[in-house]
């Protein structure tokens, strides 16, 4: 029993003993390791509805929702009574040549509030991944497969949109436009078409959201005839580029993507793996453009942040295009996790909450009193644009708040805001120079006004020390 180390509860003994054996995600390790500590270390004990609870005791609101999965709150109890209720009858069974009911009724379920648009078939099947960019890798596969199972070998290509992100496996990471996750891996890489980004906060002077998004679409459309009969599929996140800054689009680039898709026979696939399941303001972001996509990626609040899940859901047609004789017609993708029963009672769970607690109802009360605290900041000297989708809330830092002139990189004002946040107790993980607010849906009033006096503290707090450095 030697090799068992004592518990320690100081901050700095479990620092030490974190980093003598993990590998953390999305981190520069070389910034924790530091021994002036330039990345905090957060050792966190336990949650408590929008709270995380550290080893020492300390309480620090979750203003991002442990990357986006938290939709009720930690430690929810009716989600974690149905996982145990679960636990006991069974944990996991393989689905392929198996079926179980929290399968099964998470799949109708899906499907019954799934996205429709009037005089297009619905989506009508289910396919179940590990986490988000499993299921962007299925999305590209069923895309491909089906055209190549109709002797089409010519549709090889995806259009994906400048600054867009869809995950980090090879498949995935193709389709994204973020060079800090791409350029590295950029030989490793299928090679995609990327279309402008529909972004308003590109527009020019005088511009509208919504001009900016028929500009976009119509660079799109010459795209999409320039290689007319190639492209199998266009993959987009519908209403925010989340990982790309919180970046926000007019809801009319989604209807005429969809018109243009339709126009030159491409499938559109909708990854609301983030900004699904209420966060924009609607139960899906595609909603708001009065659109249904052929292939829909979900994942994060599937489970409402309690177990990692991803599910796909196509239309009968595409299902249909892979019912033959030969097992190479076969959609042979698997994982060894898929429809695990476990995940999907969280899941089943989550969706009965959104349903019973009449979230989206509330959250548009919420994300009122999120824009009513995030006004002000419209006049701070250097916030270049606040800007707000539902649930979601951000703020673009630059100096003296003109868009043409960001802070330069090595000034990391983003990574001194979030360190000023964390000594007073929000989580507040920055991407880049952009803060941003995606706070569970159980957060009152008094979370949200710390939020807003924390969030100014912090970014006064990084101007003013890198003015200093």
């Amino acid at each position: 029993m030697d090799h068992i180390i004592a518990r320690d509860d100081t901050a700095a003994a479990w620092r030490e003993r974190d980093l003598a054996v993990l590998w953390h995600p999305c981190t520069q390790m070389r910034e924790h390791l530091d021994p002036a500590g330039t990345l905090p270390l957060l050792p966190v004990e336990r949650g408590e509805g929008a709270w995380l609870i550290g080893r020492d005791g300390r309480r620090y609101l979750d203003a991002i929702s442990s990357w986006w999965t938290n939709l009720f709150g930690h430690a929810e109890p009716r989600i974690a009574a149905a996982i145990a209720r679960q636990a006991t009858t069974l944990e996991h069974v393989i689905l392929a040549g198996v079926s179980h009911a929290p399968a099964v009724e998470l799949a109708e379920k899906l499907l019954s509030i799934a996205p429709r648009e009037a005089g297009r078939e619905p989506l009508a099947k289910v396919f179940y991944a590990d986490n988000g960019s499993a299921g962007v890798e299925v999305a590209l596969k069923m895309a491909f497969h089906w055209f190549r199972n109709r002797g089409i070998d010519g549709r090889t290509k995806f259009i994906a949109l400048d600054n867009g992100y869809h995950g980090e496996t090879l498949g995935a990471l193709a389709v994204g436009d973020i060079p800090l996750y791409r350029r590295v891996y950029a030989p490793l890489l299928a090679e995609a078409m990327f279309a402008p980004s529909p972004d308003a906060y590109l527009c020019e002077e005088g511009e509208t959201p919504a001009q900016r998004a028929h500009r976009a679409a119509d660079a799109l459309s010459e795209l999409l005839e320039r290689h007319a009969g190639e492209v199998c599929a266009l993959i987009l996140e519908p209403r925010v580029q989340c990982a790309g800054g919180m970046r926000m689009h007019d809801p009319a680039y989604l209807k005429r993507a969809r018109e243009l898709c339709d126009a030159h026979g491409v499938f559109l696939i909708c990854d609301e793996i983030a900004v699904g399941f209420g966060r924009t303001g609607t139960l899906f972001a595609s909603e708001q453009s009065g659109v249904q996509p052929d292939l829909l990626c979900l994942s994060k609040g599937l489970t409402g942040g309690a177990l990692p899940l991803a599910a796909v859901l196509a239309t009968q047609s595409i299902y249909d295009g892979f019912l033959d004789v030969s097992r190479e017609k076969a959609f042979l993708h698997s994982h060894s996790y898929t429809g695990n029963p476990l995940a999907c009672a969280a899941a089943l769970a989550s969706m009965a909450i959104l349903e019973q607690d009449d979230v989206i109802v509330r959250n548009g009360d919420t994300s009122q009193r999120m824009a009513t605290l995030a006004a002000p900041f419209a006049d701070h000297p250097h916030v270049a644009d606040v800007r707000q989708a539902g649930m979601i809330v951000a703020f673009e830092l630059t100096r003296r708040g003109d868009k043409r002139t960001p802070f330069d990189a090595g000034a990391r004002i983003g990574l001194r805001a979030y360190r000023a946040a964390l000594e007073r107790g929000v989580l507040l993980r920055p991407l880049g120079d952009v803060l941003y607010w995606m706070p569970p849906y159980c957060v009152d009033d008094d979370a949200l006004q710390l939020l807003a006096d924390t969030t100014r503290a912090a970014i006064d707090h990084a101007i003013e020390e890198a003015a200093c450095a």
